[in-house]
């Protein structure tokens, strides 16, 4: 099998029933979907044996997370590519075929991945296709110095429209993991997710690891899926937050070191960690103290799991969508214009292929 669409699904019946046939519509020939299911108790598994009886099932007897549920369902798949896919994203055809042959044109290529549009609920029960990009990957993510992510296309809560600027294939640090192509030797090189984050922010570290490896990441605008998101997490979840906090240490702790040098990234790390207590106090001072002891259970839990830089620190190795400043206060002093001014300096230092 040269492709396998795999997704990993929790409690999302509705989703699979709504998603799950243009999916299986979409697929060329050599391509598979493979549903792997993480102790559902909706009715997944029974919608999956009577109405899909085609896909092949793969079911845990426990919730193990984004990561755990993706690295014991990929073990017992056997294909070159593998696509990381949500339950949420609605595809139309030929979303598959440009990203294969990408990777196929491209073998310095390690991780590929489509635009990312928003798909909202419409009056009349389906979905709305919107041509506005979506938060979650839009047209492919970079980190700032403090490891803040953001998009081209999304920077902190703000979203474009999709208007053709980003229509080049570009180089960039990760692609989200709500549809993510990788090639499974490089899944097996790397040992797949990190286990320790359970989910959010895990394919942000493993594509920053594969960077680190000498393996470009890249997004193919030919190629755009529709997602809707929050699905599983809501936005506001306290519980999120806590694993974007806590995973966002331990991904710079990860790859930090290997890209700007021990010293610098323990400097980074300590400025990072200050800025998760100021915003901790906000949310103090706000009321919001479900928000303060989610960054406090952020910071315990990283203390807990942290094992130490995971990546070869004896050298630094330049990777693209890295940027040494801060988005945050980029944004604040720009507003709306932070788009021109990322799309600017992305021209001037291109990364496009």
């Amino acid at each position: 099998m040269r492709t396998a669409v795999v997704i990993l699904n929790w409690n999302t019946e509705g989703y699979l029933k709504a998603f799950l046939p243009p999916l299986l519509a979409s697929c060329p020939p050599g391509a598979e979907v493979v549903v792997a299911d993480n102790g559902s108790a909706d009715g997944s598994l029974e919608l999956l044996r009577t109405e899909f009886p085609q896909v092949r099932t793969i079911p845990f007897g426990e919730n193990l997370g984004f990561t755990g549920g993706y690295n014991r369902a990929l073990a017992q798949v056997q294909a070159e590519y593998f696509v990381l896919l949500n339950s949420d994203i609605l595809v139309t055809p030929g979303w598959l075929e440009p990203l294969v042959a990408y990777l196929d044109a491209h073998p310095e290529c390690g991780v590929c991945g489509p635009k990312l549009h928003a798909l909202v609920p419409s009056e009349d029960g389906g979905y709305d296709k919107l041509d506005r990009f979506e938060y979650a990957g839009a047209a492919g993510g970079r980190l700032d110095r403090f490891g803040f992510p953001f998009c081209r296309g999304r920077v902190m809560q703000r979203v474009e429209q999709d208007t053709g600027q980003y229509d080049t294939p570009c180089d960039v640090l990760w692609i989200t993991g709500a549809c993510l192509v990788t090639r499974s030797s490089l899944w097996n090189e790397l040992g797949g997710l990190d286990d320790r984050f359970f989910a959010h922010m895990e394919e942000i570290d493993y594509c920053w690891r594969a960077a680190l490896r000498g393996h470009s990441v890249s997004v193919v605008p030919e190629s755009v899926v529709w997602h809707l998101g929050g699905g599983t997490l809501r936005p506001d979840s306290p519980f999120k937050l806590e694993l974007n906090y806590r995973n966002n240490l331990l991904m710079l702790e990860n790859n930090l070191p290997a890209t700007v040098g021990r010293f610098r990234a323990g400097l980074t790390m300590s400025v990072r960690w200050l800025i998760d207590d100021a915003t901790a106090l906000i949310y103090l001072l706000q009321g919001r103290r479900e928000y303060f002891r989610a960054v406090c259970r952020a910071h315990r839990g990283f203390r807990s799991l942290r094992r130490g830089p995971g990546a070869a620190v004896s050298g630094c190795r330049s990777v693209t969508g890295y940027w040494k400043k801060c988005v945050i206060l980029q944004s604040l002093l720009r507003g709306a214009g932070i788009f021109r001014y990322l799309k600017s300096y992305e021209d001037s230092n291109s990364g496009s292929r």
